[in-house]
């Protein structure tokens, strides 16, 4: 059966929907959540543009009036959520450092609808230069126009059988767009994940401790299937690389360290080694990540260049052709809209900033304005910038392995660098250096805002291009998106917050630290910001994980020279340290189950004498859709129980294990998170 390559131009279907538009709201909720809640605890989001469209393709068939177009305007706003969700790298460092004792709603609307509408006006007149007429890959973009394709041919065959024309040979069709793959996912996580943080009766993790000539080693290991979905997501390669980090910090930088020193009367080793790799290897991490980030935009820096002039060549010229010929699929928003919504936007960011800066410092108006003014010029023209570089690097490598986290500390540094310069009042008042910390943060929030919206609008209008939609309307649902995920976020962060707390901020007295949010980009970035202000940083620490993310850059050149092996990310290897040893050890498994997944495929395929594309699309995609579903069931438990816990005031509430029953609960936990990783694997390969 050959697909549809796009609905043509002269044919017009009912696309931006009211139905669609609801459905498309929904879904952003659902995935800004769940992302928000991952991003938190592992510092990743993944892409939602996939799941999203095969759960409109799911809802929206049961209309028989349904098409291609509206469900790929409903991907297209939902697509927002899992790109917006990136402000957590950044923002949660304003309530880490005290600045907020939570998160404002109308400023953090302000910030997160404001920054992400500018990255789809600003990349709205890239869409021919870099969609249209360039030959840049946008995996997601054309993986997510493949489903559509699929689910809208599924459906045109349901449609045929039931009319009692069905296919020669009398093949039913089934509804298969994927839907039940989620739904599996989903529900295993959401029972296992409330079973462990709801009933307890389930442990979340475990670690076996021992001393060797005084250095203290640990094996550990979580049993979160959300994280198992994320390092399936990821692949063996940044899986890999994230087991390289867990053995820096607990097979080398711990050992060492612990050894150097004698433990405290009082301690045990596990908290002695704990407070070790808290206070000084995590440094050594940031080291790493800042390195990594660095080499990866360096690398990127020709394709960035690219993306300016493009950008640039894009100024002044209509968005698309206006004439009253113009075909429908080359329609994008008319230049006067994209100005009259920008001014508004840059509007909505003066106003944000103004109620930031002068609710915090006790300055005259006239100073209060002029901070303003350098934090929004800042925000609009570095935005810009990232934008069009952003929009490059997401067709080239994907909105997925995107640097933001790079962007995130360029920018970090260069505001801080400004603030010193051209904000001494603020500095000289009193508290003026933390506020001058925060205000660099917030101005840092808008940028990424801009950055990872940038990053998601070209892909989705690639993807509306293969499956001939409208690009104007395309580009409104994407506005719609953009507010609808920020309105969720604050309440989330403010949720889970008050709930789990944040890597070295509690909200109250008494709380597991444990369950703790590691927020590893927002912690870094609160570091790097510090140390510019202040001075006060663990530079010792830093600069051997720089030279550490130095050397492993040196070994991956000459390994992918002379040896022509698959590379190592030097971010993840960072991320490795710097998380919990608990939350990065099932994401490695999750990598090399899928892994074994894909040598397995492979066999079979050259068993049955077909290519591994052909035989193996149809399961690749099944454990794509399931690893999305386990990641968005456990992280809504996740959201869900922050709600039960916010409003008992009680850490667990639903527990009816005691404590003694921890060990049991550990051994229960570790047969689960196997018996699911086994029937995840049955499930996928059913299928080859």
């Amino acid at each position: 059966m050959t697909l549809p390559l796009s609905v043509p131009a002269r044919v017009t279907l009912p696309e931006l929907t009211f139905r669609g538009v609801l459905l498309g709201a929904l879904i952003t909720v659902i995935f800004t959540a769940s992302n928000v809640f991952l991003g938190l605890k592992v510092g990743m989001t993944f892409s939602s543009a996939i799941p999203a469209a095969v759960i409109s393709m799911s809802v929206l068939r049961l209309f028989k009036d349904a098409n291609i177009l509206e469900n790929n305007m409903v991907q297209t706003q939902a697509s927002a959520a899992g790109t917006l969700s990136s402000i957590i790298f950044i923002l949660p460092a304003l309530v880490m450092m005290g600045h907020w004792q939570g998160f404002p709603f109308w400023q953090t609307l302000g910030i997160c609808a404001a920054g992400g509408m500018l990255g789809v006006m600003f990349t709205i007149p890239l869409r021919h230069v870099m969609v249209v007429q360039s030959d840049l890959p946008y995996p997601e973009g054309v993986a997510a126009a493949e489903i559509l394709r699929v689910g809208s041919a599924e459906r045109a065959l349901d449609a045929q059988a039931e009319a009692g024309g069905a296919p020669q040979g009398g093949a039913q069709t089934q509804a298969a767009t994927g839907m039940a793959d989620i739904v599996t996912g989903g529900a295993a996580a959401a029972l296992v994940s409330f079973a462990a943080g709801g009933l307890r009766v389930l442990g979340d993790g475990v670690s076996r401790w021992f001393e060797l000539g005084g250095a203290v080693f640990r094996l550990p290991m979580g049993f979160s299937l959300a994280l198992l979905g994320a390092g399936y997501l990821i692949g063996i390669v940044a899986g890999l690389a994230m087991f390289t980090g867990l053995v820096i910090a607990w097979g080398v930088a711990v050992p060492v360290l612990t050894a150097q020193g004698v433990i405290p009367a009082g301690q045990t080793a596990a908290q002695y080694a704990t407070g070790i790799w808290s206070s000084q290897v995590r440094f050594i991490g940031a080291g790493v990540i800042g390195v990594g980030a660095i080499w990866t935009l360096a690398t990127l820096f020709m394709p960035m260049v690219r993306g300016l002039k493009a950008s640039f060549s894009a100024i002044g010229k209509p968005s698309g052709p206006r004439e009253g010929g113009t075909p429908r699929t080359e329609r994008d928003m008319p230049a006067l809209w994209i100005s009259a919504v920008t001014l508004a936007l840059v509007a909505i960011l003066v106003a944000t900033f103004y109620v930031f800066v002068a609710g915090a410092a006790p300055l005259p108006a006239a100073s209060i304005w002029k901070l303003v003014a350098y934090a929004v010029l800042f925000a609009f023209v570095f935005g810009f910038l990232v934008a069009a570089a952003c929009g490059y690097m997401a067709g080239l490598v994907g909105s997925s392995t995107s640097p933001i986290s790079g962007v995130g500390i360029v920018a970090i540094v260069l505001v801080s660098l400004l603030m010193l310069v051209l904000g001494r009042e603020l500095l000289d008042v009193e508290h003026g250096t933390r506020i001058a910390i925060a205000l660099a943060i917030f101005s840092t929030s808008a940028v990424v805002a801009v950055a990872s919206i940038s990053n998601d609008n070209l892909q989705d209008l690639k993807t509306g291009w293969l499956v001939g939609a409208t690009p104007w309307r395309q580009q409104v649902a994407l506005l719609i998106g953009c507010v609808v995920g920020a309105a969720v976020i604050s309440p989330v962060l403010d949720l889970l917050y008050n709930a789990y707390g944040f890597a070295d901020a509690m909200p109250r007295q008494g709380m597991d630290p444990a369950q703790a949010l590691s927020a590893p980009q927002a912690t870094l970035m609160l570091a790097i910001a510090r140390g510019i202000f202040t001075h006060q940083l663990n530079w010792t620490m830093i600069l051997v994980g720089m030279a550490a993310g130095v050397a492993l850059i040196v070994a991956d050149e000459i390994m992918k020279r002379v040896f022509k092996v698959a590379r190592i990310p030097v971010l993840a290897v960072g991320i490795g340290i710097y998380l919990p040893p608990t939350v990065a050890a099932p994401i490695v498994v999750g990598a090399v189950l899928a892994w074994l997944l894909e040598r397995a495929l492979r066999r079979r395929a050259q068993a049955a004498g077909q290519p591994y594309a052909r035989h193996a699309d149809a399961a690749n995609r099944r454990g794509v859709l399931i690893a999305s579903g386990l990641i968005v069931g456990e992280s809504l438990v996740g959201v869900l129980m922050a709600a039960v816990i916010g409003a008992t005031g009680s850490n667990a509430p639903l527990a009816v294990a005691g404590e003694g029953f921890e060990q049991t609960a550990s051994y229960l936990g570790l047969a689960v998170f196997v018996l699911v990783a086994v029937l995840f694997w049955r499930r996928v390969m059913r299928l080859a």
